[in-house]
């Protein structure tokens, strides 16, 4: 199977952003260290992912400045990942994602969870985009515009 060329360089955002966190497992990952995971073992045993996979995943993390790492909190021989803002960041990018699984990856009456707010216990109301005078946006509402560098 022919390696796939690298986005890093590519004009659009989208595929820059893809380039960085748009693999399966690197979003699970991202995913389990908002949820409060830590630790190499802790990500493995709830991904069960095969270990030179996530060992991979973690190390382009942390030279993507999405995750550092720390001395393990507990004082332990083992290292913390922990997200940077740049990984905080990709939050709301889960929450569409999350919200969009919600609507469409579920039959009727198939349990899952949902999204709530930790303060009030609420759910999490849908994302929406809008434009800056508050009008909703949709699909077609939008287009691309270039940016000549300099």
């Amino acid at each position: 199977m022919a390696k796939r060329s690298s986005l890093k360089q590519d004009a659009c955002p989208v595929a820059r952003a893809m380039e960085l966190i748009g693999d399966c497992w690197t979003m699970l990952i991202i995913r389990n260290a908002m949820l409060g995971q830590r630790r190499f073992s802790e990500f493995q045993k709830d991904l069960g992912l095969a270990k030179n996979i996530l060992s991979d995943r973690l190390r382009v993390l942390v030279a993507d400045g999405i995750f550092t790492t720390e001395p393990a909190a507990d004082g332990s021989a083992y290292q913390d990942y922990v997200l940077t803002d740049k990984g905080r960041a990709v939050f709301p990018i889960m929450v569409a994602l999350r919200q969009w699984g919600e609507a469409f990856a579920f039959s009727p009456g198939e349990a899952t969870n949902i999204l709530v707010d930790r303060k009030t216990g609420k759910r999490v109301p849908r994302m929406a985009l809008h434009a800056a005078d508050g009008r909703p946006l949709g699909v077609g509402d939008t287009r691309i515009k270039a940016i000549v560098a300099g």
